[in-house]
């Protein structure tokens, strides 16, 4: 007994370990582009107006996210009939090569428009990739997990899209300290580009021992398990994928307020400007990193539902204050806040891929999930940024962005109410 426990634990970690490091390569790739946005926009996007520069820069983040519901139909459909292991070799390839070409990309002094326009067509290209790699990670971590751990276990994939942004954060930081902004402005904002490389070769080396997920072998026996995924699930759920959307607005939408945005919030926005922003985001992330576990444990004991409504409801009355509260403009304040921000967050990430994945039938999640999900992220997360930066531009209130996430707030909590989570993974 006690050699099948210490296999099955063994492999466990083989299948936590997998699925997080593919989610830092898709998540750094992805996010770079966020931290580096000051400095891409006038290289991009030359513009007499710094403000309107950084708006269209923040614009083409938006626009990667549009595609990934349209990542999530693909994978979904090579997830819910070949596999989630063919799923996630393939969604981990797709992301390196759009990423490196941006490395390689000439600017608009080099070729005019045409340098916007690649940079498009990329960051387009990535966003299918990412539209269909986190689903793919939660649904495959979460379905190979003890019973009684599937929200830790499931929490591992946020951990490796924070870790990525993470990573990225770092990096951008130690760059911004070792070169000088001319450098930076010339060739010193392609490194972190490059370097995605190295991650993909390590993710792609720990995916090939895959195994196949036990719920997804299961699900091969049922009615409909050679049709198209997306047409059963716009047949048999399309409400319980919308409901499912609103559920995760506040999710979807905070964390890339929050951290991707706010250091280019403190250090463009925020008079006096805070100082090492971007230092103060490395730390938040790191605490962010080490309590999304801990909290999807938390929901393993009290249930997912319980945690994230509690915790939703705290965000959304404590968010603006806080706001009110890091406009200061001290490095001090601004890292008790994100502290604060890291838990609350964290808190709502930890049980949210269990939470999903016990939310649809086994036979055609991946589809489902991806269509939910990535809905909700093509409209409210990837559009954070822009939505908060065209905020403040059009009200001149610095603390405009905290009232958007009271609302989403509001509305996630209501949704949830009204939400029956079934808690099953059945096939």
């Amino acid at each position: 007994m006690t050699s099948t426990n210490d296999t099955q634990h063994a492999n466990n970690k083989r299948h936590v370990l997998a699925g997080t490091v593919g989610n830092i390569l898709e998540w750094y790739d992805f996010a770079i582009y966020g931290f580096l946005a000051p400095v891409i926009s006038p290289l991009f996007f030359p513009d007499d107006n710094a403000m309107a520069g950084l708006i269209k820069t923040y614009g083409v983040f938006a626009a990667g996210y549009l595609m990934r519901p349209i990542g999530g139909v693909i994978f979904g459909h090579i997830g819910d009939r070949m596999g989630r292991k063919k799923a996630l070799q393939l969604s981990i390839a797709m992301m390196a090569i759009p990423t490196v070409l941006v490395g390689l990309l000439p600017v608009y002094a080099q070729i005019g428009t045409w340098a916007a326009v690649l940079l498009i067509v990329l960051r387009l290209l990535q966003g299918i990739s990412v539209g269909g790699e986190l689903i793919g990670s939660m649904s495959y971590l979460v379905e190979t997990a003890p019973p009684n751990r599937r929200g830790w276990q499931g929490s591992w994939s946020v951990c490796g899209g924070v870790a990525g942004i993470l990573l990225g954060s770092l990096v951008a930081t130690l760059l911004n300290n070792s070169v000088s902004q001319p450098v930076m402005n010339s060739w010193g904002w392609r490194l972190p580009f490059l370097f995605g490389v190295v991650i993909f070769a390590a993710g792609r080396w720990l995916r090939r021992t895959l195994i196949e997920s036990p719920d997804f072998v299961s699900s091969q026996d049922t009615p409909d398990a050679h049709g198209t995924p997306l047409a059963a699930v716009l047949r048999d759920m399309p409400l319980r994928v919308l409901h499912m959307s609103a559920n995760i607005l506040l999710f979807a939408t905070s964390f890339y307020t929050l951290f991707v945005w706010m250091p280019t919030y403190l250090t463009t926005m925020v008079s006096p400007p805070v100082g090492h922003a971007l230092l103060v985001n490395t730390i938040a992330m790191s605490l962010l990193l080490v309590w999304i576990p801990a909290s999807g444990r938390l929901s393993d004991t009290f249930g997912r539902t319980k945690v994230i409504l509690t915790v939703t409801a705290i965000l959304g009355v404590m968010v603006y204050p806080l706001f009110l509260f890091v406009d200061h403009g001290s490095t001090g304040i601004a890292l008790m806040v994100q502290v604060v921000f890291s838990i609350l967050v964290g808190s709502i990430q930890g049980p949210l891929p269990a939470y999903l994945v016990e939310s649809f039938p086994a036979r055609n999640r991946y589809t489902a999930i991806g269509l939910s999900y990535n809905i909700t992220l093509a409209i409210f997360g990837g559009t954070a940024p822009l939505v908060c930066t065209w905020l403040i531009s059009a009200t001149g209130n610095l603390a405009s962005p905290a009232i958007y996430l009271a609302v989403l707030a509001a509305i996630s909590f209501v949704s949830m109410l009204l939400f029956k989570q079934t808690e099953t993974t059945s096939i």
